[in-house]
């Protein structure tokens, strides 16, 4: 007979955390914080991989950096790249990495100021604040937005695309409605640059026009630091954004509208139940108002206190 001899089979090279990265970006994911971590890893193989790993490396790129910060620059895109590259382990996140839970929002008679002193700044600024307000977009959510995707007869406004990915429908309360209603025409710009849509009734205007003609950045929120100092308002500093409007639509929808957290949630404005549980602490418990029924003194009664004998 005869014997041949069968060439051996190569063996593959053991899977990196490059090449896993590099296939995540490819996919369209987030590239956004991983070059630091390639910059420490580079071509260490994903087997080596590990929660001591990952703690490591965090500490060593952001020694200084919050657990928030750790968080959301190395273990957020370290649990995305290995998930696409197949590997379930579940990455711990640091303690403390959802950070405080304290929140700042408007009360009614604080909001209304605010309204009043936009409105002084500019009229579409003020209504600019009314509606994140009362849908609960965020800033780049509510500049997005276009006259066609607003539907005053049904009291809807469509947001085709928001921060957790999937499109969802806003609800408008008569109040806003007849605040868009009410909207005057655009003036021209007083440098004599021309401005979009000037004279035109506002709701009149091309479908395709985005309906606030605000751009993010330095100008619009020095209208809104201007408005609140008019207005008399004080916050903390990273709370005294266009954020507060999203943090006062979940507090006044939990108190004045009677939602729980799983309401909130459903509402689709907040994309699980751990981001919605935060407003619920805005507004004493049910249990907690219990507190009226414990016996109370009488003003001005004197209490004798009888000596026990013992």
């Amino acid at each position: 007979g005869e014997f041949s001899r069968r060439a051996a089979p190569a063996v593959a090279a053991p899977a990196t955390f490059l090449s896993a990265a590099v296939a995540y970006m490819q996919a369209d994911g987030e590239r956004r914080y991983v070059e630091p971590i390639l910059n420490v890893w580079g071509e260490k193989p994903l087997a080596e991989i590990d929660q001591i790993a990952i703690d490591t490396l965090a500490s060593t790129i952001y020694p200084k950096g919050s657990a928030a910060t750790r968080n959301r620059q190395v273990y957020t895109p370290i649990s995305a790249i290995l998930k696409r590259a197949g590997i379930e382990n579940k990455v711990k996140r640091p303690k403390g990495w959802r950070g405080k839970k304290s929140t700042s929002w408007l009360e009614p008679a604080q909001a209304f100021a605010l309204f009043d002193a936009a409105d002084a700044i500019d009229a579409e600024f003020g209504l600019l604040c009314r509606f994140l307000l009362y849908t609960g977009m965020r800033l780049n959510e509510g500049l997005g937005v276009e006259v066609r995707h607003l539907h005053l007869e049904r009291g809807f406004v469509y947001l085709p695309d928001s921060k957790n990915g999937e499109p969802r429908g806003c609800h408008l309360p008569a109040f806003l409605i007849d605040e868009f209603k009410a909207q005057p025409p655009r003036i021209a710009r007083k440098d004599g640059k021309p401005q979009t849509d000037a004279g035109m009734k506002f709701l009149e205007r091309p479908a395709e026009a985005k309906l606030f003609r605000f751009h993010k950045g330095g100008a619009l929120y020095d209208m809104l630091k201007e408005a609140m100092k008019a207005a008399r308002l004080v916050f903390p500093v990273r709370q005294r954004g266009f954020h507060l409007f999203c943090h006062t639509y979940g507090s006044w929808m939990h108190r004045f509208g009677n939602l729980d957290t799983h309401g909130l949630t459903r509402t689709g404005r907040w994309a699980d139940a751990d981001s919605a549980d935060r407003y619920v602490h805005t507004g004493a418990a049910e249990e907690a108002q219990r507190s009226d029924l414990l016996p109370t003194p009488k003003r001005g009664e004197v209490v004798e206190i009888k000596k026990v004998a013992s």
